[in-house]
C-alpha cells in the first residue's frame, strides 16, 4: 500500500482484503547523541516507534540492532543501552522479539519495528490539501543541542529538556490522527522540519506557509545557534532547502536543524484543529497548506 515512492515514514503492506488490516514496518538506528547510555537507548527506541505512530498505526513487535566495539567499550555499557531501549518499548506495549549485534568500530543502536493499522485508516504524507493547518507536536532543536553537548558547551537544563523531548513517545499524537481526521502526517527527524515538510508537499502536490514565530524550540536553542553550534547534517538540510524556501537565513537554519525523535507534523482540516490540540497537549499550529506547489513561505 505504501512503498518507496513518496518518501513516507514506513512501508505499509496489506494483509488481505478479508482481514482488513495492514502491516506497518520501519527501521532506524544511529550513533550516540548523548553520553548517558540508558538515555541513548531510550531515545533510539522512541525514535524508531515514531515512524509507526506517524502512519496512524500501533506498534506490535521490534527487533534490536546493535553495533558495539567489543574491545573498546565494556559490555556493561551495552547492557545499559539495551535496558533503556527495552524500557521505552515496554511503555509502548511493543514486544522485543529478537535482534542482531555485530562487532563494530563505532557503537550504533536502533530497532526495526512492525505495527498494525486498519487498512482504511492509514495516514500517509501525501494527503495534505490547500487550506489545511499545520500542527507540530514537539519543539525543535535537538540537533543543535547534541552538537553543543558534544563540545561540552550545553547547559545541563537545556540538555535535560532536549532528552525529555526526544524520549517522549508520539503515541498520543499518533492515536489522535484518526479522531481528528488528519489528512497527512510525518515525523520530524533527520531531514529537519523543512526537509520533512518538503516531502509532504511533494507527495501532496501543494505548498506551505510557515508562521516562524509560532514554531516551538527547546529553551536555549536559539542562543546555542547564535554561539555557532550547528550540526553538519543540518547544514546539508539547509543547502537542500534554500531553493524552495522564502525566508531569512536564521529562520531557515533553525527550521533545517536535523532532529532525533522529533514530533509529528500534521496537516488537519481547519475545523479539526482545536480537537487535535485538545487531544495532544503541547502541540502548536505552525502554518498552513497552500496551493503553491512545493514552495515554502516563511512568514
Amino acid at each position: 500500500m505504501v512503498g518507496l515512492g513518496t518518501s513516507d515514514d514506513s512501508g505499509v503492506f496489506l494483509l488481505g482484503d478479508v482481514d482488513g488490516r495492514a502491516l506497518v514496518q520501519t527501521v532506524d538506528y544511529f550513533t550516540p547523541i548523548v553520553d548517558d547510555p540508558r538515555d541513548w537507548g531510550r531515545i533510539a527506541a522512541a525514535n524508531a516507534l515514531s515512524d509507526i505512530y506517524a502512519m496512524g498505526a500501533t506498534p506490535l513487535t521490534a527487533l534490536q540492532l546493535l553495533g558495539w566495539p567489543r574491545d573498546g567499550l565494556p559490555f556493561e555499557l551495552a547492557g545499559e543501552v539495551l535496558t533503556g531501549g527495552a524500557d521505552v518499548m515496554a511503555s509502548a506495549g511493543c514486544v522485543i522479539v529478537g535482534g542482531h549485534s555485530i562487532d563494530d568500530a563505532e557503537p550504533t543502536y536502533g530497532f526495526a519495528v512492525t505495527g498494525l493499522v486498519e487498512a482504511d485508516r492509514v495516514v500517509t504524507n501525501s494527503g495534505a490539501t490547500a487550506g489545511d493547518r499545520l500542527v507540530l507536536t514537539k519543539p525543535l532543536g535537538s540537533g543543535i543541542v547534541a552538537t553543543a553537548h558534544k563540545a561540552g558547551s550545553c547547559p545541563p537544563t537545556v540538555l535535560a529538556e532536549a532528552v525529555e523531548v526526544m524520549t517522549r513517545l508520539n503515541d498520543v499524537a499518533g492515536a489522535a490522527l484518526h479522531r481528528s481526521g488528519a489528512r497527512a502526517a510525518t515525523d520530524v527527524t533527520g531531514f529537519g522540519f523543512l526537509g520533512h515538510l518538503s516531502e509532504m508537499l511533494d507527495a501532496s502536490d501543494v505548498g506551505a506557509a510557515v508562521d516562524t514565530a509560532s514554531v516551538p524550540y527547546v529553551n536555549g536553542v536559539r542562543e546555542l545557534h547564535d554561539e555557532g553550534y550547528y550540526p553538519g547534517g543540518s547544514r546539508r538540510n539547509l543547502d537542500a532547502a534554500r531553493d524552495r524556501v522564502d525566508g531569512t537565513e536564521d529562520d531557515l537554519a533553525l527550521l533545517a536543524d536535523a532532529q532525533t525523535s522529533g514530533g509529528l507534523l500534521v496537516a488537519l482540516p481547519p475545523d479539526s484543529v482545536d480537537e487535535y490540540l485538545g487531544l495532544v497537549p503541547g502541540s502548536f499550529v505552525v502554518g498552513e497548506i497552500t496551493s503553491g506547489t512545493g514552495r515554502i513561505e516563511l512568514r
